[in-house]
């Protein structure tokens, strides 16, 4: 059963998501996964939070361990009601560019 919700509401849930996401940290940058520029789009609709996202590089070793990661954090910062739709895209593929200007300074890549 799907939960019907306001614009404002779907707003704060979709902040809620991307607050959750800033805390799941890439294990081999030590940056938060939405500074990096990994996450692609974030869509609540009803109980449900879509997420795209990519990784540095399509042979990320990293990889299984971060989607992990990213799956118990929204778990536990998010209401129970919540299920999670995790997409892992490559298109388009991953730069630096994509970076935050925090995450760039963070980083000493300024």
């Amino acid at each position: 059963m799907s939960i019907k919700t306001s614009n404002d509401a779907l707003s704060t849930l979709e902040q809620n998501v991307r607050a959750a996401l800033l805390q799941v940290i890439d294990p081999e940058v030590g940056e938060n996964i939405v500074d990096l520029g990994l996450v692609y789009g974030i869509e609540v609709e009803g109980n449900i939070a879509k997420v795209n996202l990519t990784m540095t590089s399509p042979a990320c070793p990293m990889g299984e361990m971060l989607l992990d990661d990213i799956h118990a954090t929204l778990t536990r910062m998010l209401p129970s009601t919540m299920t999670f739709d995790i997409h892992l895209v490559w298109e388009p593929p991953w730069s630096p560019d994509m970076m935050s200007a925090e995450a760039k300074l963070r980083l000493g890549w300024d």
